[in-house]
């Protein structure tokens, strides 16, 4: 049977639970609903000197959310693995090839993709991401040498990799940056507060959290706007500047479902319950104005999901 998109998400947290020393072999971890949720609710940096660098191996299937060394050697051909990095909202990762031992006329190949991929479902998505999409993908076997690090452009990467023979390695370096302007985020965590602010940019930014939450917008401001009083308008898309809550089971935004538009500028809180797996706010700038919207977020419990479930609100979420 196919897994569903949040058995996926609770798979790979689960992986995190290896950097804290949970779990020995994940086959025979038995972890509730509750517990994978915390895992990225944990702290996950290791605080060290400077001249020691944390190194482990890595595996076929791997969440890696510390700076690091990271070695993998095939003990046996390896032909479908993929490693997804995560860093704070605010960092960008980096990714350095150290050294590689693979054939690469034999078939083996390194990937690095600016992003993630699930299920052929990319974040950022394409309408999101500054670069065109084959401009994301950075293989080994093509650039060599000839570009040693890979830099992506919000806090999550991933590398895909093939081999085919035991024996053969690659050594990975990761490391975080500070991004001074971060536009698409991956949540680490059910809960929290953030500022999406795009500065005369024409640019669109999502934050997207990867759990059923309550989303709280205290403020939100949009330039050409601003002196207008607060009213509906209908064609929020037309204004070319206008904010989304998106949801739904997947993680690409562009296959999401519209829950609300807005594009009036407000103080105050407004409070929405979404009990999708994926819920977004994205953020579309003409580049014209600086807008800004801030938001907090929590985790919603089992019986505000079965509420919303009975009552059939949001039922797009539970039946995709």
């Amino acid at each position: 049977m196919e897994r569903t998109f949040r058995e996926q998400l609770f798979f790979l947290v689960l992986c995190l639970s290896a950097l804290k020393g949970d779990s020995r072999y994940i086959e025979n971890n038995e972890i509730t609903k509750d517990e994978l949720y915390s895992f990225f609710n944990s702290e996950l940096k290791r605080e060290m000197p400077e001249e020691l660098m944390y190194r482990r191996p890595l595996r076929c299937l791997d969440m890696v959310a510390v700076e690091g060394q990271f070695t993998f050697t095939a003990e046996r051909p390896q032909l479908s693995c993929a490693a997804f990095f995560m860093a704070e909202p605010n960092e960008v990762i980096y990714v350095d090839f150290d050294s590689v031992d693979i054939d690469c006329t034999g078939g083996d190949f390194i990937t690095v993709f600016d992003g993630w991929v699930m299920k052929g479902e990319k974040f950022p998505s394409t309408h999101d991401h500054p670069l065109p999409l084959f401009e994301r993908y950075v293989d080994y076997c093509d650039s060599g040498s000839l570009r040693k690090s890979v830099r992506s452009s919000q806090n999550v990467a991933m590398v895909f990799f093939r081999i085919h023979s035991a024996g053969s390695s690659f050594t990975l370096t990761v490391r975080k940056h500070t991004n001074p302007f971060p536009c698409n985020v991956m949540s680490q965590s059910p809960e929290g507060s953030y500022t999406m602010a795009i500065p005369q940019q024409h640019r669109n930014c999502s934050f997207s959290i990867i759990y059923p939450v309550e989303i709280s917008i205290s403020e939100f401001s949009l330039g050409h706007y601003n002196h207008l009083p607060k009213r509906s308008m209908p064609g929020c898309a037309e204004s070319g500047d206008f904010v989304q809550l998106l949801g739904g089971n997947g993680i690409d935004t562009s296959k999401l479902l519209p829950i609300t538009d807005l594009c009036i500028a407000f103080t105050g809180p407004t409070h929405m319950k979404i009990g999708c797996d994926n819920t977004v706010v994205r953020m579309v700038s003409s580049g014209k104005f600086v807008n800004r919207v801030s938001f907090s977020y929590r985790l919603l419990d089992s019986q505000e999901l079965q509420t919303i479930k009975l009552n059939n609100v949001e039922d797009f979420c539970f039946n995709n």
